[in-house]
């Protein structure tokens, strides 16, 4: 994509022949997802609360170790008081009751959130710049989370015996190896045993919680928030850097948000209530009462809720439940990914379809690979989970702070909140977020860099894409020939007009496409009948069929198209332009040429381009971006390739 250009619908930045486009009125469709609530509650456990239904496997034990010595009852109430309480304010006040109340069109999630306040409403940079890079924290945290899940998992079998402790590193990375070498299969075979799995464990760990409690039963003292304020505030720089700790409890909390249009908020809303959260209470509380108990808190706490006979069997669970958990994140890095492409914030990519099932069953290859060497690093060279706790949860803590500014606006633009409301609500939300973010920076040097640095470099990849996208665009604006004069051009130089039908992509709203201009210089010959198509990618989900295209006559056997997609849809153009007949299209779309462009980048040489690392850094990635043929499912075999060079 471009600077933005004005059109009549809004605000548009192009991108390789498509437009992102503030969506004009009446245009969307929204696609409630389809089924029974029950059915849809029992998808959303497999999918959606992988992250935060298996962080009680390392979050109470990471707590209590940042304690200097040995906890006591009031350290260890006040622990779970902040764990309850956090689950609480963040994950069902903040993202249940009031972030899933927003929504772009259905869909949820920071980019869609940027999408609907930074390019729907109207174009505001600021609002976009918070929304990529909250977007790109996401991967730094999707890198981390099957590292530390898969290894927390494992090391369950220490418990067992410790004979097994040199071979936990090993086994993880061969588990995360299997992980990321199916993803080019899909999951649609077997992500129909995911929802059912995570019933099994959110069903095991609330029984696990229920045997602790019986030995003291006192532990629900911790519902009182006094016990955490006073741990918190009476502890000195302990107690505020437990908070890092007690954040990891709702790292995935976020994803509640995110993967709202796959199922809808009823069905997500029905698993945490009824589920996902008592669930949770109970552990926690369980594992709480067992140190109360006398219970040594070396290891994993997680664990000794277990009896001997059944750790086995209990770790094997945890095993399938963490691999659920880091498929979910890797699924939805995927879709992240896609959305980001489709808004024009990316290069195009090779996405492959994995299953017709769904739209979100999808492989991107790049970031597979990529993510799996992240993550295989990040467990051989972090080796624990205690150690990878440092880097996890500042990336998911300033996605959060993001969120809660984006939910100020929202507070304040789409529901009409007065200043005070809205104010007050976004900064409580803003005084807890920071808390926990605050105190996650606190833990940068020990491997919080790690997700920062992830997420610097792809929001650095993002906005040098957005620039060069932009500098092209430009280039190609200057010369721009009016169709009137185009045509008398055609007619002065008797350039032969050859039998059938061209198709030219275009990213201009007027004017003669330059790859037309071009071949005609190239090819001396023009085609008796000319279809130009403009691809506007909207900053909407889903764009209703009937508002799919547009078409009008601009001269004799001559039509300019507009084609809307929404940022969640897959982009068809043959089988979108079988539909011109039915809006007075009446040239012969059966034989058909496509015509693309494709610009080679070079550095400008009067000094007014872009930085030469800029040009340099965006020049690979178009080199390597899939063919625009491919992008738009255009059939390989009627399409026709003319290059230029293009200087910026």
């Amino acid at each position: 994509m471009s600077n933005p250009t004005p059109t009549a619908a809004g605000e548009a930045k192009e991108l390789d022949g498509t437009v992102d486009l503030a969506a004009p009125d009446g245009v969307v469709a929204r696609q409630p997802p389809q089924g029974r609530l029950s059915i849809l509650a029992l998808s959303a456990l497999g999918i959606v609360f992988g992250d935060i239904g298996t962080s009680p496997l390392y979050t109470f034990k990471t707590i209590l170790s940042t304690t200097e010595k040995a906890p006591d009852a009031a350290a260890v109430l006040g622990a779970l008081s902040l764990v309850l309480w956090t689950l609480f304010i963040i994950t069902t006040v903040k993202y249940v009751l009031f972030a899933m109340r927003v929504d772009n069109d259905g869909e949820g999630g920071i980019l869609a959130l940027m999408a609907l306040l930074g390019v729907k409403k109207q174009h505001r940079p600021t609002i976009i710049a918070v929304g990529l890079f909250g977007a790109a924290l996401i991967y730094g945290d999707g890198a981390i989370t099957p590292a530390i899940s898969v290894l927390s998992a494992l090391e369950g079998l220490n418990m067992a015996t410790p004979a097994f402790q040199p071979y936990v590193v090993p086994a993880a990375v061969v588990i995360l190896l299997a992980l990321f070498a199916i993803q080019s299969r899909g999951t649609a075979t077997i992500g129909h045993l995911f929802g059912p799995v995570m019933l099994l464990w959110f069903a095991v760990i609330a029984v696990l919680g229920l045997i602790g409690i019986a030995k003291h039963p006192g532990v629900f003292a911790a519902l009182n928030p006094a016990y955490g304020l006073s741990y918190l505030f009476s502890n000195g720089a302990t107690g505020f850097l437990v908070l890092g700790a007690v954040f990891l409890c709702v790292t995935g909390a976020e994803a509640l948000y995110a993967d709202m249009g796959h199922f809808g908020a009823g069905p997500i809303k029905l698993a945490w209530f009824a589920i996902v959260f008592p669930s949770l209470i109970l552990n926690y509380a369980g594992q709480a009462a067992l140190v109360l108990e006398g219970a040594p808190t070396s290891g994993n706490i997680f664990y000794r809720l277990c009896p001997d006979p059944l750790l086995v069997p209990l770790i094997m669970l945890a095993t399938v439940a963490t691999i659920i958990a880091s498929q979910s994140i890797i699924t939805g890095a995927f879709s992240m990914t896609r959305q980001a492409i489709q808004l024009g914030w990316l290069p195009r990519l090779q996405i492959k379809q994995t299953s017709s099932e769904g739209y979100g069953q999808i492989y991107v290859g790049v970031v597979n690979w990529l993510l799996m060497a992240v993550t295989l690093g990040l467990t051989i060279g972090f080796g624990k989970s205690d150690n990878l706790a440092s880097a996890y949860g500042i990336a998911v803590s300033l996605t959060m702070l993001m969120t809660s500014a984006l939910l100020f606006i929202a507070m304040r633009e789409i529901w009409g909140w007065s200043l005070l409301a809205a104010g007050g609500v976004a900064a409580f939300f803003l005084v807890v977020d920071s808390a926990f973010f605050l105190a996650n920076l606190t833990k940068i040097a020990e491997g919080g860099y790690v997700p920062l640095v992830l997420a610097i470099t792809v929001y650095g990849i993002m906005w040098i894409w957005h620039r060069g996208a932009a500098a092209v665009f430009a280039r190609l604006r200057e010369a721009l020939i009016p169709v009137p004069v185009f045509l008398e051009k055609i007619a002065a130089n008797k350039v032969p007009r050859v039998p059938g039908t061209a198709v030219f992509l275009t990213r201009t709203e007027r004017d003669v496409p330059p790859v037309m201009v071009w071949h005609v210089k190239h090819n001396r010959a023009l085609h008796e009948h000319l279809f130009v198509l403009r691809v506007e990618i909207l900053s909407v989900p889903w764009v209703a069929p009937g508002n799919r295209l547009a078409v009008e006559q601009v001269a004799p056997n001559f039509w300019r198209a507009e084609a809307r997609f929404g940022f969640m849809e897959r982009p068809n153009i043959p089988e979108l332009l079988s539909a011109s007949k039915t809006l007075g299209c009446t040239i012969d779309l059966n034989d058909v040429t496509y015509y693309v462009g494709h610009e080679t980048v070079i550095q400008r040489d009067d000094g007014q381009g872009l930085p030469a690392w800029q040009e340099r850094i965006f020049a690979v990635m178009e080199r390597n971006a899939i063919h625009v043929s491919d992008f738009f499912s255009l059939p390989t075999d009627q399409v026709v390739e003319i290059g230029r060079q293009v200087a910026i």
